[in-house]
């Protein structure tokens, strides 16, 4: 008898229709603290990556590879936050924590959709910045708006594979231990953590899609990174070395800060069982995360912060 089938008829396992998202606490005093402060960050997200986008948009100067980039990426943050506060707002405000199975694998869907669109973007953005510093005569035509369309068309097109793959296999596994999410959405690793299945062949196929999309982009944006470092050693003024990578500070800064907390929400589930961890690491990684990017590039780009104040002065 499988280990499946014997927890089945221990447990009195069924298909479910919902889950239970636990991930703060049920205070009610605490209430409507989380839903001021998780709409506060919601809307300081949304707002920023708008202004960013509009900014390149509207701002001839930033119609290039670098800022078609970060327009596309400020786009994936918006949805990717998206797919998880506005629905724990609504458990909030509702006194619910339930969210239908259906939902669940939808919410679940979306979210690696964007997540890995953001990995990608980010892969692809370093590999912008390595042809604009050790290739800059042949920049202007390898880096064309064909090519940038074609991969951030590419990134999309991964990034819906990925995302079926995890519901692909969400789908074989219909019975699960528990109906309760220590999360505040439906985190992949912990939906598949709590259903019923071969713990080998599961941890196989998890390991395998975190190399395909994980291990190959860090390994992208490593390699990249070291050919530009290499390039500006060779740069003999102190000053020009300073310029050169002070281009590539603000996409170094929003990778520093979206890996870390990535790896460090992905180790914490692995590793730690507090559920309170998780849930700290998962706000960090999928609400702060987003909310920080477009200051970072805002802050530390002229180009943008003058793009801004542009479009500023022509909104009031």
């Amino acid at each position: 008898m499988s280990r499946c089938t014997h927890n089945i008829e221990e447990k009195n396992l069924t298909i479910i229709s919902e889950f239970h998202l636990c991930g703060f606490s049920e205070d009610p005093d605490l209430q409507p603290i989380l839903f001021g402060l998780f709409l506060s960050m919601y809307l300081v997200t949304v707002l920023g990556n708008l202004l960013v986008i509009l900014a390149v948009i509207s701002d001839s100067h930033l119609h290039t590879p670098m800022y078609f980039f970060l327009s596309n990426l400020s786009l994936a943050d918006i949805c990717f936050i998206s797919t998880t506060v506005p629905k724990m707002l609504t458990n909030i405000q509702t006194h619910s924590s339930v969210i239908s199975y259906v939902g669940c694998l939808t919410q679940m869907s979306l979210f690696v959709i964007f997540a890995c669109m953001d990995n990608l973007l980010l892969t692809v953005m370093a590999y912008d910045r390595f042809m604009a510093v050790c290739h800059p005569l042949h920049y202007p035509v390898i880096m064309n708006l064909h090519l940038c369309g074609f991969l951030v068309l590419v990134s999309l097109l991964f990034a819906l594979f990925e995302s079926q793959l995890h519901i692909l296999i969400a789908l074989e596994f219909t019975h699960f231990t528990e109906v309760e999410i220590s999360n505040f959405f439906c985190d992949p690793i912990q939906v598949l953590s709590l259903s019923c299945y071969d713990n080998f062949s599961g941890n196989m196929i998890k390991y395998f899609i975190g190399a395909i999309y994980g291990f190959l982009p860090v390994l992208g944006i490593l390699l990249s990174y070291y050919e530009i470092v290499s390039s500006i050693l060779k740069i003999p003024s102190l000053s020009g070395k300073y310029k050169t990578f002070s281009a590539c500070g603000s996409h170094l800064s929003v990778v520093c800060l979206f890996y870390g907390t990535g790896i460090g929400a992905y180790l914490g589930s692995a590793v730690s069982s507090s559920p309170k961890k998780d849930v700290v690491s998962s706000v960090i990684y999928s609400v702060v995360t987003p909310m920080l990017n477009p200051f970072i590039y805002s802050l530390r780009n002229e180009d943008i912060k003058n793009a801004l104040r542009r479009l500023l002065s022509r909104i009031v």
